[in-house]
């Protein structure tokens, strides 16, 4: 399973605006073939800061995610609604489990 996690600063003049666009393309790429699970959030701390937690079931679904109409649109716009540089790590997972709180 690959796990990816971004950060997106938006710039507050923009956050109508990207809350549309993020919250299509999660819809959408949660109908994706090869895609366990596709969330954002906002931070608690600032709502002006989206954190995308996405899964995939491997290299190849998340390489066909980059290739969508939906991403490349997203992708287009990103520049235009960033306050700053966006931070994205990809975690390559062989085992997750349910944790019991």
């Amino acid at each position: 399973m690959l796990v990816v996690h971004a950060i997106f600063p938006i710039d507050p003049d923009s956050h109508d605006e990207a809350l549309d666009r993020i919250t299509s393309l999660a819809e959408q790429s949660r109908n994706e073939n090869g895609v366990i699970d596709y969330r954002v959030a906002t931070d608690v701390e600032d709502s002006n800061v989206f954190r995308f937690f996405e899964q995939y079931e491997d290299e190849a679904a998340f390489e066909a995610h980059a290739e969508t109409d939906h991403f490349q649109e997203f992708e287009k716009a990103l520049p235009d609604l960033l306050a700053g540089e966006p931070e994205v790590m990809k975690f390559d997972v062989a085992d997750a489990s349910s944790v019991e709180l």
